[in-house]
C-alpha cells in the first residue's frame, strides 16, 4: 500500500535544524497522521506521498512549505497594558491573539523593556529549514469517520 490521500500513517521521525539541533521526534511508533488532510505541514507530506512500510528518508523543508518566512510586520512593541494587570510576563512565554485577518494566532514574548513588550507572532520555526529523518512504520485505509474528522483516532474511537 502507498501513501495517499485518506490513508493513515504511522511514522519514527526525528526532526532537526541545519545545525543538527533536535527539535521534535517521535520513535516509538505512536505517531500517526491523515495524509492529505493538512494534519503534518505540506512539504513533508508531500514528500512522502507514494512512498511504502520500510521506506526511510531524509527530507528537507524549506520555510515556504513548512512554517512560512518570518514576516517583520508580525513583529511589534505593545505596553504592558495590553496585558492582564496581574499577568506575569516573561520573555518566551505564549499567548492566543486575533491576527490582522480576524484569524486566531500565536503570539510570543520576544522581549521586555520597562513597560514595552515586543511580541513576535510568527511562528517559532518561520524562516528555518527542517531537516526530517522519516521512517514508515505502517499505511492503512482511514475509516469513514476519520476521514469525515479530518484526522486519525485511536483504537477506541474519538470522542469530540
Amino acid at each position: 500500500m502507498q501513501i495517499e490521500n485518506n490513508k493513515i500513517v504511522v511514522m519514527n521521525y526525528t526532526l532537526t535544524t541545519d545545525d543538527g539541533e533536535v527539535l521534535d521526534q517521535s520513535d516509538d511508533g505512536s505517531f500517526a497522521y491523515l495524509h492529505g488532510a493538512d494534519n503534518i505541514i505540506r512539504g513533508l507530506e508531500d514528500a512522502l506521498a507514494g512512498k511504502t512500510v520500510g521506506d526511510k528518508m531524509n527530507v528537507k523543508v524549506l520555510p515556504a512549505e513548512g512554517y512560512g518566512e518570518r514576516n517583520d510586520e508580525m513583529v511589534q512593541v505593545v505596553g504592558k497594558e495590553m496585558f492582564e494587570a496581574d499577568a506575569e510576563i516573561e520573555v518566551g512565554m505564549q499567548f492566543h491573539a486575533e491576527g490582522p485577518e480576524g484569524h486566531p494566532i500565536m503570539i510570543t514574548v520576544a522581549a521586555i523593556e520597562g513597560d514595552d513588550v515586543t511580541i513576535d507572532g510568527n511562528h517559532p520555526l518561520a524562516g528555518v529549514n527542517l531537516n526530517f529523518d522519516v521512517s514508515i512504520i505502517e499505511i492503512r485505509d482511514a475509516s469513514e469517520e476519520e476521514i469525515a474528522h479530518g484526522h486519525v483516532h485511536g483504537p477506541d474511537g474519538h470522542h469530540h
